[in-house]
């Protein structure tokens, strides 16, 4: 058997987070989940933490909070498609990493908002999927800047730059 071949192991390591992330974001979608069953739960651990909301901000906060939920949300599983691609691709060019990392993230979030809008609780929007990708864009670039400012440069970089 040659050196490159892969197994199972191998195949589980690389892409369990992103059929992980895909199940919890596939569960989340769910009615059980929706703002009429979960604003109540959100709010009393907001107050518990900051005080007392008028139900005027609370309408503010709790959609500050959903929406702040997706970008982070969405970001991670963004990171955990780029970790994915960087393990079966080693030789792939960050760059277009994170392009199939967002590929594959707004894939997951076009599902989700499709899945969405046929759950009578629940609404499908493009601007969710759009916030989605935005945050997997932005978590995504972080990674690549972080790679980039903390790789060790060759000697042939060191004197050209």
């Amino acid at each position: 058997m040659s050196n490159n071949y892969r197994g199972a192991q191998f195949w589980i390591r690389a892409w369990w987070p992103v059929a992980l992330s895909a199940a919890v974001i596939a569960f989340e979608s769910t009615a059980c989940f929706g703002a009429d069953r979960t604003s109540g739960p959100l709010r009393a651990i907001w107050q518990a933490l900051f005080g007392s909301v008028s139900a005027e901000q609370w309408l503010i906060l709790g959609h500050l909070i959903r929406k702040v939920g997706h970008f982070v949300g969405y970001g991670i599983i963004g990171l955990m498609w780029l970790r994915a691609w960087h393990l079966t691709l080693p030789r792939l060019k960050i760059l277009p990493g994170v392009l199939l990392a967002l590929l594959g993230t707004a894939l997951i979030a076009s599902c989700d908002e499709f899945h969405q809008s046929f759950i009578p609780s629940r609404t499908g929007s493009p601007w969710d999927v759009v916030l989605d990708c935005s945050g997997a864009a932005v978590m995504c670039l972080a990674a690549w800047g972080i790679t980039r400012l903390t790789r060790p440069r060759r000697m042939g970089q060191l004197s050209a730059g």
